[in-house]
Order: C-alpha cells, then structure tokens, then sequence
C-alpha cells in the first residue's frame, strides 16, 4: 500500500447557484416535467426548494 498520498487540492463547496441547478434537475427527472404549467408553478418551486435548502444549510 504507498503511504505517500497526498491530498492536492481541498474540495471547493458548491455555491448556491449549483445547489439550486442540481435541485432543478432532480425534480426535472423525478417528475417528468421540463417546465411544469402554469398552474403547477408553485408546487413545482417548492418542490425545488426543499432539497436546495436542505443541501445549502448541511
């Protein structure tokens, strides 16, 4: 096993903006819904939201 691993760079965190793009795309997926109707705007948002903040405040 080599001993002489060396960490080179710290992981940067992901800003908010990345967080929030990586939400989008897993409500996107999970429902099925590139850009919901008007009506459904609202839940959609929120639906983003949750796992955005959850992430963002871990």
């Amino acid at each position: 096993m080599c001993r002489s691993i060396k960490t080179l760079r710290r992981p940067e965190g992901a800003t908010d903006e990345e967080i929030r793009a990586a939400a989008l795309q897993f409500v996107r997926k999970v429902s099925g819904y590139r850009q919901p109707a008007a009506r459904n705007q609202v839940a959609f948002e929120a639906a983003v939201d949750e796992p955005a903040n959850t992430s963002s405040s871990g």
